[in-house]
């Protein structure tokens, strides 16, 4: 060490030093330390180049400070003996020369023909290994490096004679995918696969690890922490970890444990371009090489002063990299590989969601306009996410979705603007025989869309967080099979992003988009890899004015200004990433006043052409504003296309007065709420009377007979009783000499109708002594008794239990026998098109009624479905077809069926007694899963249950109809074959006709009808 260097390090400089002493001081020892880097890189890059023998590699502690090997002695003269000795040894090792270096497919790799890259991939590969160095594999996403890694394994057992152990730590979603690789390309190397419940672990440690006949052990992240105990005890000869930006954190549970275990050589792989951020970097350099990099805090401390931000030290730091990394991408390798394109299509709210919006903004609109300093960020993340919910589905929020009972038809598409373009574009990609890969966030979207592809009839796999390992395998082997019917397979993005092949499908469409845009474009790689015959076409589906259009402008600017400044070979700040307060409410507050603004839905009736069109125009430009944009503005989420430069007059003393006179505004960026709704008058005369409050003058009314009669519509009186009023009034009006007024505005039909009431005046009698009694007489013949209160429960007790239920309609009219709701209902059916609403009564009546007919249906559907069973609990089945969920499984689903029957379907509160019931059941005392659903979680899966199983009895009914059976359906009970619950009766709509009664008793409310 350096007199300066012990000095700096010790901290005894004399007193009498001065200040720039010690900076330089400081300055030249950092400089030194650079300089040891750089020349570790340079002896790593020479030794690779040279290719060195093998022996243990550097992460290996003891081969750091192992002895040099003694110099040749040049002043002693060999002899003779000596040099034939030294010639026979170069002779043997000549005739056992190792290959280091393939032209074409090595012997071992049996599934096909490597590319050419992908061999190179392998020279590469092999050169860090007869080099002693670990390296990053770190190819674009698609480009074969699970073939790289495994074809650099089978030359380590063929060439180098070492058959294992490795060890390769995958995503979970990916194990399969490197079990079958395996298999396919290498046969010779025997793989064994580390995953499931500690049970089943058990049996594989004890039945395949520990008895050695392996060579790889592959295994997952998760597991790789429960099982660290047993892999500490081997010395593997490769520790290969895939998608390695999982050990990027240093201080991650992942990251200690494989520190821990023994490897003779390292590798990582990863997708994910490596940006230049310091402590991520060292991370990674620490983990390949924990010799030469030792400290993070002397690595970021070297990097991140002021004299070394100039462009050749950080040419250096590539330089450092440069011997640990291949990258390269499919532009540049693969020409045959079809391209990508990406369309961003602009959806509306519907109304539901647009008042679910507003809703969500108006409960925290005071911390939505508070400053940014002062707002508490966790609350502001809340409102995100709600509001990123209702731009999914409405019904993610519990208790919106219209019901009970729920159903599963075009309600589900029209309540959400998604869902209509979404129902559009599938249709349109089914006629053109494309497959859809669906992302999306929330797995709770995946459930409504599940149920969409069920009501739709769509095919589909599932895919995330909750799906078994071994049906992950089936599902993506069965939706690749040539010849596979599968429609559509949905995966959350997080959990099916990674490591999986899917090139069969053509399509990807990006339900909600990640705040990370790198999870998406490895989301958009499990399609566009190499494969792929087709051009991939990307949907992403973006509310427009919402927060959702705003988190994809963040992402978009993300991923342009990390390779702007990856290209010019700068490093990223690395609080780029972090998510500013002031960000979360830029993003709740974007659209707001728009949405306020809006009434209605803002989704627009469109052909599903017209919409991508439109769509990629838009796509197109936000791209071009994109690449214009400077740096700054990249930073700052500014469309601002033109680029400020320092002499800029806004700037003054490195400060932005414009964006300062913005924010200086007590009310600047304030979200106005809505104003209430009050309808304009235009009207001159209007508007000062109502200012003035005073009262509109009205038409004056015409004169009617003192004690006339108070009658209502719903109490039915005889028709002749009308006539008979009709002529009093008349009469009455003759008397008085009532002339009918003119009204100036009237037409000439207006005068028309005018002159044909003033003839009924003037030609009136009154009533005789026996049209009198008669009146007396027919005002005791309706139903004076019944109030509007006695009429309003009737037609409630109708909606409630059906028109021909009239035992329990009388019990819900209070003060009524059964016998008098008896006789008014057969008079209201007969009469009820005499009432004045009559078509709002009909419809509130007949929506009950359709209810009762889906809950009979759904009864009857599931008496037939238990009367099959002996005992249903045990032997129950549900045919599923090809669309049974990944979630619930068979003996779920049995328990939910059988006990639904058994409490009763339609009973109050089954669904809260259902979730008690699970609770109670000793099968499911450790089956977290159906223990913590809810009872609207429970309730959907119901519905999709009894869906099913009413699509069961009507395949079985066709078939006994289709075997000329007249006694019942084949396999079903004689008594539970009947017609059951056919449509809404249409004698409602026979008995609605116009009313032929024109006289003043109806008219104009002369009297009270």
């Amino acid at each position: 060490m350096s007199d300066v260097e012990e000095e700096l390090l010790t901290g005894e400089f004399s007193n009498g030093s001065s200040k720039i002493n010690l900076d330089a001081a400081e300055i030249e020892l950092k400089k030194r330390r650079m300089q040891e880097l750089l020349d570790k890189a340079a002896a790593f890059t020479a030794l690779k180049e040279t290719g060195a023998d093998s022996g243990a590699a550097l992460s290996s502690p003891s081969s750091a400070h192992a002895p040099p090997p003694p110099a040749p002695d040049h002043r002693h003269r060999r002899t003779e003996k000596e040099e034939d000795e030294e010639l026979l040894i170069e002779t043997k090792k000549g005739s056992n020369a190792i290959i280091t270096r393939f032209d074409v497919t090595p012997w071992y790799v049996k599934g096909g023909e490597m590319r050419d890259y992908q061999i190179r991939g392998l020279n590469w590969l092999i050169g860090l290994g007869l080099s002693n160095t670990n390296g990053i594999l770190a190819d674009e996403m698609g480009l074969g490096k699970t073939l790289q890694t495994i074809s650099l394994l089978g030359y380590v057992k063929h060439y180098r004679g070492k058959s294992g152990p490795f060890l390769v730590i995958v995503p979970k979603s990916t194990l399969s995918n490197w079990m079958n690789e395996v298999r396919k390309w290498v046969p010779t190397l025997h793989p064994v696969c580390l995953i499931g419940s500690a049970d089943e672990r058990a049996r594989v440690i004890r039945e395949e690890i520990l008895p050695g006949n392996w060579d790889i052990l592959i295994t997952s992240y998760e597991m790789c922490i429960k099982e660290k105990n047993l892999l500490r005890r081997y010395n593997f000869v490769y520790l290969v970890i895939d998608e390695a930006h999982r050990i990027k954190n240093e201080k991650s549970k992942l990251s200690e444990v494989v520190r821990m275990f023994n490897s003779q050589s390292r590798l990582l792989i990863t997708g994910t371009p490596l940006q230049n951020n310091l402590h991520e970097l060292w991370a990674l350099l620490n983990f390949l090489m924990p010799q030469m990099f030792i400290s993070s805090d002397t690595f970021d401390e070297l990097f991140n002063s002021q004299s070394l931000q100039e462009e050749t030290l950080v040419t250096r730091l590539h330089s450092i990299l440069r011997p640990f990394l291949l990258r390269r991408v499919k532009a540049d390798v693969e020409k045959k590989l079809p391209p990508k394109k990406e369309i961003k299509i602009y959806v509306g709210l519907s109304k539901m969601q647009r008042e679910l919006y507003t809703k969500i903004l108006m409960k925290d609109l005071d911390l939505v306009n508070t400053s940014g300093q002062k707002a508490d960020k966790v609350r502001l993340l809340n409102v995100l996410m709600q509001l990123r919910k209702c731009c999914n589905h409405p019904y993610l929020f519990d208790g919106v979705e219209p019901g009970p009972p729920y159903t599963t038809d075009q309600h589900l598409v029209d309540n959400c603007g998604k869902m209509i373009l979404l129902d559009k574009l599938l249709k349109k990609l089914r006629e053109q025989g494309s497959r859809v890969l669906i992302f999306s966030q929330m797995t709770r979207t995946l459930d409504i869309l599940e149920d969409y592809c069920m009501w739709r009839g769509h095919e589909y796999f599932r895919l995330d967080g909750q799906t078994a390992h071994d049906d992950r395998q089936v599902s993506i082997d069965e939706f690749n099979r040539p010849g596979s019917t599968k429609f559509i397979f949905m995966l959350s993005t997080r959990a099916g992003g990674l490591g999986i092949n899917l090139a069969t499908a053509d399509v990807v469409i990006l339900y909600d988009s990640d705040w990370n845009p790198q999870v998406d474009l490895q989301a958009m790689d499990r399609a566009h890899r190499i494969g792929q015959t087709k051009t991939v076409r990307v949907f992403r589906l973006i509310t427009e004015n919402t927060v959702e259009e705003r988190i994809v402008m963040r992402a978009d600017m993300k991923l342009y200004l990390d390779n702007l400044v990856i290209q010019q070979g700068r490093l990223v700040d690395q609080k780029s990433n972090q998510l500013q307060k002031t960000e979360v409410i830029d993003m709740i507050k974007f659209g707001a006043n728009y949405i306020f603004r809006s009434k209605e839905s803002t989704i627009k009736d469109e052909d599903i052409d017209e919409i991508l069109a439109r769509g990629e125009q838009k796509t197109s430009e936000l791209n071009e504003k994109y690449a214009k944009m400077g740096e700054s503005n990249l930073r700052q989420l500014r469309f601002d296309t033109e680029e400020e430069g320092p002499d800029s007059v806004y700037i003054f003393d490195g400060e932005d007065y414009r964006t300062k006179q913005q924010n200086s505004g007590a009310l600047a960026g304030w979200i106005e709420p809505p104003k209430r709704e009050r309808k304009a008058n235009y009207a001159v005369d209007a508007y000062f009377r109502e200012a003035l409050r005073v009262s509109e003058p009205k038409a004056p009314k015409a004169p009617r007979p003192p004690k006339q009669p108070n009658i209502q519509d719903f109490q039915f009186f005889p028709p002749r009783l009308f006539e008979l009023l009709d002529k009093e009034i008349y009469a009455f009006r003759k008397s008085i000499g009532y002339k009918v007024p003119i009204n100036p505005d009237a037409g000439p039909e207006g005068k028309r109708e005018r002159q044909e009431e003033q003839a009924k005046i003037d030609d009136a009698t009154p009533l005789d002594e026996a049209e009198l009694a008669e009146k007396e007489e027919l005002l005791t013949q309706g139903f004076t008794n019944w109030s509007k209160r006695d009429f309003q429960q009737f037609i409630k007790a109708n909606e409630k239990h059906g028109r021909d239920d009239l035992e329990s309609i009388s019990l819900d009219v209070e003060g009524k026998s059964p016998e008098e709701v008896k006789r008014y209902a057969r008079v209201f059916w007969a009469r009820c098109s005499e009432l004045q609403d009559v078509d709002k009564h009909m419809a509130q009546i007949e929506r009950g009624e359709s209810k009762i007919q889906r809950r009979a249906a759904v009864k009857r559907a599931l008496d037939i479905k238990m009367s099959r069973y002996r005992a249903p609990f045990h032997q129950l089945r549900i045919q599923y077809g090809a669309n049974k969920g990944k979630n619930y499984t068979e003996e779920d689903d049995r328990f939910l069926i059988c006990m639904l029957h058994k409490l009763g379907f339609d009973r109050d509160n089954v669904y809260d007694d259902l979730r008690l019931a699970i609770r109670l059941a000793p099968q499911f005392r450790f089956n977290w899963f159906i223990r913590s659903r809810t009872s609207m979680e429970l309730q959907r899966r119901c519905s999709t249950l009894i869906t099913l199983i009413e699509r069961e009895i009507i395949d079985l009914e066709d078939k006994g109809k289709q075997r000329g059976g007249t006694g019942g359906a084949a396999g079903l009970p004689a008594n539970l074959t009947g017609p059951g619950t056919g449509g809404i009766s249409s004698a409602v709509a026979q008995k609605r006709k116009s009313s032929s009664v024109n006289n003043p008793a109806q008219m104009d409310k002369k009297i009270k009808v």
